[in-house]
């Protein structure tokens, strides 16, 4: 079975570089058509997750997307994006611009969609992934049994919502500086880390997932909080509807369309969180419309099911607001993030 999978992964891989060869994606980046943003056009054939791809090559840059035009109704995919720096100027570092233009452009190298995280070997460190209930002190323990174990944390980024935690940890061992490949070792951690997280929530499970690859961390740890549910609220929770994004969704019959809007305070990131929830909710954007020049981010989704069904019933539809709400929630809850060498390093920090 593992053969004919890697067999039928490499089969996809060469079909898609053919068809990138035959249709080779264009890129243009413009710094005079607006007054106060840099333009960039992506012309491409269209795949299912064409969209976010491109979305996360912008977000990592730390650009700001300030508004985009999105349509992929058909084989090919055709997206305006309106970004600035950080400091909302436009982008003239020839750097970026040229990183941009070879990441999204005809040398960019997309993997196939089965392994769109971007999973990638690594012998540097160990990717610990662990899902659980939150509470104070969570992290310090969970360092405490690393310590104990004799790992040093090179870097981690931890997500909290809806009383639930999300971490992506890196790894190494303390005796050889690089990945843990005791199977024994793996195993002991994978135990000890799973009780931590469990604590005295008896109703909710605890994930611990130990890997050798590199993935990107703010899309993992989407993916592991939407495995772990955290978008269902209980029924005894105060919310501030204020605080929480105004989401709708509602069917265009004529065109056979669901059309999302979601209006909430702008921040960085927040295209990547929304197009990343969808995407892995496997649902198409067709066609979108952004606007986000303002204090308020108006986003306007045209979507489909990747069977190519609109939302088919009221539970569909509550479970995209849901889960669109708890994206965007998510980094409101300002995870933390440490860059650190050694386990005492995370102590002290906490």
């Amino acid at each position: 079975m593992e053969v004919n999978m890697s067999f039928s992964n490499d089969m996809d891989d060469e079909y898609e570089k053919l068809f990138r060869r035959l249709n080779p994606p264009r890129v243009v980046i413009d710094n005079e058509a607006c007054k106060n943003a840099t333009v960039i056009s992506v012309d491409s054939a269209n795949k299912h997750g064409i969209l976010l791809e491109v979305v996360q090559v912008l977000t990592d840059l730390n650009l700001i997307i300030t508004k985009a035009y999105i349509s992929s109704d058909g084989g090919w995919f055709m997206d305006v994006f309106n970004v600035t720096d950080p400091d909302g100027n436009k982008v003239t570092d020839e750097a970026i611009l040229d990183y941009i233009t070879k990441s999204l452009g005809p040398e960019s190298c997309y993997t196939s969609s089965m392994r769109s995280v971007g999973v990638k070997q690594s012998t540097d460190h160990t990717s610990i992934e662990l899902t659980g209930s939150d509470r104070p002190g969570l992290l310090s323990e969970v360092s405490a049994v690393l310590t104990h174990l004799k790992c040093n944390v090179v870097n981690a980024e931890v997500w909290t919502h809806n009383m639930r935690a999300a971490a992506v940890m890196q790894v190494t061992d303390e005796e050889t500086g690089s990945a843990i490949t005791d199977p024994e070792k793996l195993s002991r951690i994978q135990e000890l880390l799973c009780n931590v997280l469990k604590g005295s929530n008896k109703s909710r499970g605890a994930r611990t997932d130990v890997s050798h690859g590199v993935t990107h961390t703010e899309r993992r740890l989407h993916q592991m909080m939407f495995a772990d549910r955290d978008y269902e609220r209980g029924n005894n929770e105060e919310l501030d509807e204020k605080q929480r994004p105004n989401v709708s969704v509602v069917n265009w019959y004529e065109k056979d369309y669901s059309i999302v809007t979601i209006t909430s305070k702008d921040r960085p990131k927040l295209l990547f969180d929304t197009v990343c929830t969808l995407t892995d909710m496997e649902y198409v954007v067709f066609h979108a419309n952004i606007d986000a020049e303002g204090p308020e981010a108006h986003q306007e989704y045209y979507i489909k099911h990747i069977d190519g069904s609109p939302v088919k019933s009221e539970a569909e539809r509550q479970r995209i607001i849901q889960c669109l709400e708890a994206a965007i929630e998510r980094r409101v809850s300002e995870g933390l993030k440490l860059e650190l060498c050694t386990m005492d390093r995370v102590g002290t920090a906490i």
